[in-house]
Formats: structure tokens, C-alpha cells, sequence
């Protein structure tokens, strides 16, 4: 197993940056407003591509406005999804508040679908790490990409997201019996788990996985939960511009850890490290200097 494969969405984000979002029928003015590729796969290859960590991307490129822009700027990165559509691109639209936290309305067309046709070139043996996101899951294409999730023999790497309480729950059992480690934030795991404590919320999980699971806690690191034991990793705090993609970079930067030898809490580490840096910056994207000094540190451990 030498590889990893990045299952999911890349989409067009439309940034748009405000003071504080107005409520029904209120009125404000934006400060600025950017476009970049985004997507909670996206996010997460990006970080195993610029640190140079072997990868398969099945992420569907559209048609239109959005699928011509996903597809010119994956280019332009160097980052090859494999595979191509004649249907529409949707897009993502990232409200950003002064203190850095967003909201997201999200335009859902063919880059949130899945076909398990896609995966008949691959040997899917070859692949140590498998990611996938609870977007995808929600999706028509859920159960189709559930059960071709079966059919590898390396560690899923698992985020149910932000609305993950609204996949089937029939769907997420058969998710939780291929034993994924989750990936996962406290708000998101406390509703999924209809719990009121995080702690609560990992113990009733970690008996349907049975496997770690990685809770990010912000500025204040992570909680990782690993061999019936709880371990706080600090965080390292920083000076928000906005917290897009924090945490699916977050995700890509266990996997790579893991990947080249890490050790899970060590990888948590890391992560929260690869964070810090990308809430420091508007978007995704790091500075060529920053990726150099996380594919050193990698090399080291």
C-alpha cells in the first residue's frame, strides 16, 4: 500500500468578506470578495499534494462558469483529478465574518457525485488511506460510494462534516462498520452523537468504529481519543484572517503525517500545526516557504 486516494467535492469558492452577516431583509456592504478552488476534499488533497505525498484524486470537473475555473486552477496547481463531466460545476459561497468564522451557502451540482465505475482502473489494494467526507455521503450517490468503500483494504479517514446528522442513519452504520478513524470538530461530533459533552460524544462512537478518533478543538489543538484513552494536543494559536479550510487542511495533514511515519499523536500535532498556518492566511493556499518547512518537518520524524 503506497498511496493514498482523496474521494469528494472540488468547487469553485466565492469568498466574500463582511463585518458582521446582516439578518432578514438587512443590508450591508462586503469588504472584498475573492474566488478560489475549494471543497472539503479539495482542501484535504491540496495539503498531501504540496507536500509531496503520492495520491489518486476522484473528485468530478464540470461544465459552466465554475467547472471551466475548478478546471483551469487545478491545472494551474499542478493537482490531477481523474475524472472529467459534461455536466454542470456547482460552487460555494463563503461568508466571512470580521473574527475570521464563516458560513456557507452551497450550489451542489455534478462535483458531489459518484460513480463506482471511476475506481475499476485502480488496483485498490495499492492504497494505504482512503478520505472521504459526509457531504458525499448525504448525496444520491451515498450509498453507491459507501459500499465501494468496502472494497479496500487500507485505513478510511473519515469527516462527517457540518450536516452529518442528516445522512441516513442506516447509511452511517455501514460507514462506521468499515472502521474509519474520524475526523471531526466538537460542535459537529456532539450533535452528530446527540450528546451535550464531547468526551460523551467520542466514547458513543469509538464503540460503533472502533477505531481513534481525532476531534479538533480550534485554537486550542485536539482532543485525540486512541486505545480507550483520551490525549489534549495544544493547539498553535494564531492570528485569524479566516478559518476556511482549517479543518479539511487539518485532515490532509494527519493523513500525510501518517503516511510518512508519524505516529497518530504526532500526526495530530502536525496537523494543528498545518491549521494554525492556513487560519493565518486568506484561503487555502500557504506560501511556497511554509510548504518547504512542513515537508522538513515530515522528513524528520
Amino acid at each position: 500500500m503506497d498511496k493514498c486516494m482523496v474521494i469528494g467535492s472540488t468547487v469553485c469558492d466565492i469568498m466574500i468578506y463582511v463585518d458582521r452577516l446582516p439578518g432578514r431583509e438587512g443590508d450591508v456592504h462586503i469588504s472584498k470578495q475573492t474566488m478560489a478552488v475549494g471543497g472539503c476534499a479539495f482542501n484535504s488533497l491540496n495539503i498531501l499534494h504540496h507536500l509531496n505525498i503520492p495520491y489518486t484524486f476522484i473528485s468530478p470537473v464540470g461544465t459552466g462558469l465554475y467547472g471551466d475555473f475548478v478546471a483551469k486552477n487545478l491545472k494551474q496547481l499542478g493537482i490531477k483529478s481523474e475524472i472529467r463531466s459534461d455536466l454542470e460545476n456547482g460552487c460555494c459561497y463563503c461568508f466571512v465574518e470580521e473574527d475570521g468564522e464563516r458560513s456557507f451557502i452551497s450550489y451542489h451540482k455534478v462535483e458531489y457525485s459518484f460513480n463506482p465505475s471511476w475506481l475499476d482502473s485502480f488496483d485498490l489494494d495499492e492504497y494505504a488511506y482512503i478520505y472521504v467526507c459526509g457531504l458525499e455521503i448525504e448525496e444520491e450517490d451515498g450509498p453507491a460510494l459507501v459500499e465501494a468503500l468496502s472494497r479496500f483494504k487500507g485505513q478510511i479517514f473519515f469527516c462527517p462534516g457540518p450536516r452529518a446528522e442528516l445522512i441516513n442513519p442506516e447509511l452511517m452504520q455501514k460507514m462506521y462498520a468499515l472502521s474509519p478513524i474520524l475526523h471531526i470538530n466538537e460542535q459537529e461530533i456532539m450533535r452528530l452523537a446527540t450528546c451535550t459533552n464531547v468526551e460523551a460524544a467520542v466514547l458513543k462512537l469509538a464503540k460503533q468504529t472502533q477505531r481513534p478518533i481525532i476531534v479538533t478543538l480550534g485554537s486550542e489543538g485536539a482532543l485525540l481519543f486512541e486505545a480507550g484513552e483520551f490525549k489534549r494536543i495544544s493547539g498553535y494559536p494564531n492570528q485569524v484572517v479566516d478559518t476556511i479550510g482549517a479543518g479539511d487542511s487539518h485532515a490532509g495533514a494527519v493523513i500525510a503525517a501518517l503516511y510518512s511515519g508519524m505516529t497518530l499523536s504526532h500526526a495530530v500535532d502536525f496537523a494543528n500545526q498545518v491549521s494554525s498556518l492556513v487560519v493565518g492566511t486568506s484561503g487555502v493556499q500557504l506560501a511556497p516557504d511554509q510548504y518547504q518547512r512542513l515537508k522538513e518537518k515530515l522528513n524528520t520524524k
